[in-house]
């Protein structure tokens, strides 16, 4: 198996990882209230997803909590 016979550099293996970099998730529009929700999944606000209520919204559940 092949070894390398001389250390890289610290810019070189730099250079070799500029690409490895975080991408932003696609952000979509909720049918129901309009905030921006992560796809195939419930509306964080309004609990909707595909013009069905699925589930108490979180900020009616941290308020609940209290």
């Amino acid at each position: 198996m092949a070894n390398p016979k001389r250390r890289h550099s610290h810019a070189r293996g730099a250079k070799r990882r500029t690409h490895y970099k975080l991408e932003l998730p696609g952000l979509s529009r909720c049918t129901h209230c309009g905030a921006q929700t992560l796809p195939h999944r419930a509306c964080p606000v309004c609990g909707y997803y595909k013009k069905r209520k699925y589930e108490v919204a979180i900020t009616a559940d941290m308020a609940s909590q209290d």
